[in-house]
């Protein structure tokens, strides 16, 4: 952990400010009361327990912990989601405080941190463990795991705030939500997305299993998926070929299918899809919002310059007023 974000830092619990106790050769945040402590490991301060609801996420983003980088894929996946979805750049970014709200392996901390930001990126999950050892080349990043719910930050802290991916697998996405605004500081910026709650998005032959397979040991349900994942996919690109109801026909098999959407190789697609279907049907949480109800949640945060529309996702962002 580097100590130059420790005023940061406040505890979860208590909301105290914390400081750095050395107990032999572990390390700790402890309140300035010492009433809690929480233990750096890894160069990483952990405000949650080891295991949690996000575990499925922990695993994925461990055993794929490079997939998804475009420093990896050769891409600008990644990069080309982030810039779309928050609308910022890379000069506006230059040596500002971020932070990144369920980082998982560091796709979007990565893209942030090219653009020179202080990054802090967070996830409630393990995954953590993949990001650090990804991204801790750069100097400008700081890890922790832990709650959005209960983020162990100072509120009014951050230049920016996104989180990509993620609130719609939190048990209270409202919560969640209104949790990373009271981080963000007056005259920052903030964007999330969503699933979408829509007609189409519901209609995802997912939500069939999804009642089966989110109560599965997460291990079983991986080690099904890599036996099946590579005949669904090869289903799905065979439906998608149908002329006018291919599109349409390809949502009946639950396979990430990104075949003539991203600039991937055959190799690529089956990790792909491998990795997102079991991150469409591992998920404890799974929780699409409309655009009324994000522009209700938006607005209920007084924040302005408010912009609801579709990027991949169903994207909120604003502005926190300055006064």
């Amino acid at each position: 952990m580097k100590k130059s974000i420790i005023s940061l830092f406040r505890c979860p619990k208590s909301k105290r400010t914390l400081k750095i106790v050395k107990v032999q050769s572990n390390t700790f945040l402890a309140t300035d009361d010492n009433k809690f402590s929480y233990p750096v490991v890894g160069n990483i301060p952990r405000f949650v327990s080891d295991f949690n609801y996000a575990d499925n996420f922990g695993m994925q983003w461990n055993y794929f912990s490079k997939t998804q980088l475009d420093s990896h894929s050769g891409t600008s996946i990644s990069k080309d989601r982030f810039y779309n979805a928050t609308g910022w750049n890379r000069k506006q970014l230059k040596n500002k405080l971020i932070l990144d709200a369920g980082c998982g392996s560091g796709r979007f901390a990565e893209i942030a941190l090219k653009s020179g930001a202080v990054v802090v990126a967070l996830d409630f999950s393990n995954a953590v463990e993949a990001c650090w050892k990804n991204l801790s080349h750069y100097p400008n990043l700081h890890v922790v795991q832990g709650d959005i719910l209960s983020l162990p930050f100072c509120d009014n802290s951050f230049d920016y705030v996104y989180s990509l991916g993620v609130l719609q697998h939190t048990p209270d996405v409202e919560k969640s939500f209104k949790s990373l605004v009271s981080v963000l500081k007056p005259g920052g910026n903030i964007c999330t997305d969503f699933y979408w709650k829509r007609f189409r998005t519901l209609m995802h032959s997912k939500y069939v299993f999804r009642p089966f397979t989110k109560r599965m040991k997460r291990e079983k349900l991986f080690h099904i998926l890599t036996k099946i994942v590579p005949k669904m996919l090869f289903l799905s690109k065979l439906l998608s070929r149908i002329p006018l109801i291919g599109v349409a026909l390809k949502r009946m098999v639950p396979v990430a299918n990104y075949a003539g959407i991203f600039p991937l190789d055959e190799k690529q697609l089956q990790e792909w899809a491998l990795l997102d279907t079991f991150d469409m049907l591992a998920p404890q949480f799974d929780k699409p919002q409309s655009r009324v109800t994000i522009a209700k949640w938006y607005s209920e945060m007084g924040l302005i310059d408010i912009e609801i529309f579709h990027a991949s996702h169903l994207v909120g962002r604003g502005i926190k007023p300055s006064s």
